[in-house]
């Protein structure tokens, strides 16, 4: 099952990409939304130097029905606002591609993360086509791919990747061990246990997701 991140191109007819556009440097970030047949609830996040007369536009816009201001500090505005455009929503409610929040918007950008299988993804790019909703695949990858990320704790990957960067894995290995140590600021031991507790992880999780698998195909 893929997971792929998407940029979308906001249409618009909507109010988001009216203010996202007028006020570039400001941050929607979305925390929950509710689809229905003639409104679009949702739970929005407003970051801005000055998020006052941003609320005031937001509030004249022909296709918002209701805004609530939940909470204002400094920077920071949490609102709950009710939209009569749902065309953004309508490809995704098509496709049957469930919403994952977060997501941001931008400057009239949407970005998208989504877990689906891949026909549902293939929908999805029809349905967008179908609307004329410009869209862009950043990467997709597989979720079981994913959970590398998690393996090793920062520390263990701060190390890694140092060792990666230097060439320690070269062949011929461009950086020794004393090297990575230096660049890091730690002695050889310390650097030497962290590294080795790390091949370790990644050697571990290589063998039950890949090597393990090649055996059970012969």
């Amino acid at each position: 099952m893929p997971r792929a991140k998407l940029t979308v191109q906001l249409p618009e007819s909507l109010w988001i990409h009216e203010i996202s556009t007028s006020h570039p440097d400001t941050t929607f970030r979305v925390s929950s939304v509710l689809p229905r047949s003639d409104v679009t609830i949702g739970i929005i996040e407003l970051v801005a130097s000055n998020p006052v007369p941003i609320l005031a536009a937001i509030d004249g816009e022909s296709d918002i029905r209701d805004l609530e201001l939940l909470w204002k500090h400094d920077e920071t505005a949490l609102l709950q606002i009710e939209a009569s455009n749902p065309s953004l929503l309508v490809p995704v409610q098509q496709a049957g591609v469930p919403m994952e929040t977060p997501f941001a918007v931008e400057d009239g950008v949407v970005t998208w993360e989504l877990t689906t299988s891949a026909d549902r993804l293939s929908t999805l790019g029809d349905a967008f086509d179908e609307h004329g909703i410009e869209y862009r695949i950043e990467h997709v990858h597989a979720v079981d791919a994913r959970r590398a990320e998690g393996l090793l704790t920062d520390r263990q990957l701060e190390v890694f990747l140092t060792a990666l960067d230097a060439g320690y894995y070269d062949v011929p290995r461009e950086a020794t061990l004393t090297d990575v140590a230096s660049a890091l600021g730690v002695t050889k031991s310390t650097c030497s246990d962290v590294l080795h507790r790390a091949e370790s992880t990644i050697a571990h999780w290589f063998a039950e997701k890949h090597v393990d698998a090649l055996s059970r195909g012969r």
